[in-house]
């Protein structure tokens, strides 16, 4: 490798790294599936691999949750260090909103509290109470030493011997 390779190196990072270190994602591997899922675009270009090299001055554009993110890279970093210096990483080119629209957004894609007392459960639907279980146990014969009717059925059906309570 010649010092021109080296060079290149330096100026160039991984797209997943870069993610990483400008703290799009909480670790490298969900950043590399996602270079490999094909959602990023550099440039305009979609790109497949995690390994693609990003340099200052490429624009990014990729989906975070169901917003549509538009970044263009200003520094590749060279560790992943605390938020402002991650956002110190990339510029955002979406424009800017109010903080009353982005308020408006939330509260508009947030699903409403229920209103009113929860619906009345039907008895017997859900888990079973410690008494249904003690119950259920009787009918099965997983007590200590005996055997339930419903056991008893099971080992006739399957041609087991059953012990005589």
């Amino acid at each position: 490798m010649g010092k021109n390779a080296t060079d290149a190196a330096a100026d160039a990072l991984r797209l997943d790294k870069w993610f990483w270190h400008a703290r799009f994602f909480k670790s490298r591997s969900l950043a590399s599936k996602f270079c490999q899922s094909g959602k990023a675009r550099v440039n305009g270009d979609t790109i497949r691999k995690a390994h693609y090299m990003v340099r200052c001055g490429d624009t990014l554009t990729f989906p975070i949750g169901t917003n549509v993110r538009v970044v263009r890279i200003v520094a590749l970093g060279s560790r992943r260090g605390p938020a402002p210096e991650a956002q110190a990483l990339y510029e955002d080119l979406q424009p800017a909103q109010s903080k009353a629209e982005a308020r408006d957004e939330k509260t508009a894609a947030a699903p409403h509290p229920p209103s009113g007392p929860p619906p009345k459960r039907d008895p017997g639907s859900g888990r079973p109470t410690k008494s249904d279980r003690r119950a259920i146990d009787r009918l099965m014969g997983r007590e200590v030493g005996k055997r339930g009717m419903v056991g008893r059925m099971v080992d006739a059906i399957l041609g087991r011997n059953s012990d005589p309570d």
